[in-house]
């Protein structure tokens, strides 16, 4: 979009500069021509430093975006690793970070086997075999395993910062039968992540939207609204590490 938009500028930049070359070669008298050929000069010089100035702010904007973004994004898979595991063994998620790390160091999740096996029904005075699913806890498993060379005891700090995450839990209601079904939400303003930046290009951020951008005013992972673990943001975040972004 950068460079789309330096191409268009500096297209229109000469249009009009020839425009206003033939103009003035029509209607101002030639003793002047220097004078204003100088003039000329220093408006070009002027108007395509702020183009440059425009688009090498834009770009320089963008890097240090992903950057941003990337280490909060990482935290937040951090933060929804231990809520699956915490709720895979209490059956509900929690938004004390304390107990979040406190079950990591000495909690267990349970080792789950499912298997199929025949059983004899009797339907309307016939009696048949049906096939069904049994699942069946065979073990339990450290949670540590999972984190050990995980920053785990800084979950609630975006990587490298002092800036905590908001994190909540709560129950939506699903079904026929209105089952409450636990829930969990983190996530940190882009307007907190981007704080320093230009604030014109935080404004335009704030409003991004697009198969390849964070959308919305927050980075999130999980809802209050539905069940879901998942994070707002494109698939590039989850294919590269923080070192990719420098």
């Amino acid at each position: 979009m950068s460079l789309l938009f330096f191409i268009i500028a500096i297209l229109v930049l000469i249009l009009a500069f020839l425009f206003l070359a033939k103009l003035l070669v029509e209607n101002v008298p030639k003793k002047y021509f220097p004078f204003i050929s100088l003039f000329l000069l220093l408006i070009s010089v002027f108007l395509g430093y702020k183009i440059v100035y425009s688009v090498v702010g834009d770009i320089k904007f963008n890097k240090e975006k992903v950057v941003r973004y990337q280490k909060a994004i990482d935290g937040l898979k951090l933060i929804r690793d231990a809520e699956v595991a915490y709720k895979s063994a209490k059956g509900d998620y929690t938004s004390d970070y304390a107990k979040l790390i406190d079950f990591i160091e000495t909690g267990s999740t349970p080792i789950i086997q499912t298997i199929e096996k025949s059983i004899n029904v009797v339907d309307r005075g016939i009696s048949r075999e049906k096939e069904i699913k049994v699942i069946d806890t065979i073990g339990w498993e450290k949670v540590i395993k999972d984190f050990e060379k995980r920053d785990y005891k800084n979950m609630m700090y975006i990587p490298g910062t002092t800036t905590k995450y908001e994190l909540k839990t709560g129950y939506v209601e699903k079904g026929k039968d209105k089952y409450k079904a636990p829930v969990f939400e983190a996530k940190i303003a882009k307007m907190v992540l981007l704080e320093g930046l230009p604030k014109g290009l935080i404004e335009r951020e704030l409003n991004a939207e697009g198969i390849d951008e964070v959308n919305g005013e927050n980075i999130t992972v999980g809802t209050l609204e539905d069940v879901k673990e998942t994070g707002n943001w494109p698939p590039i975040y989850d294919t590269r590490k923080i070192s990719d972004t420098k």
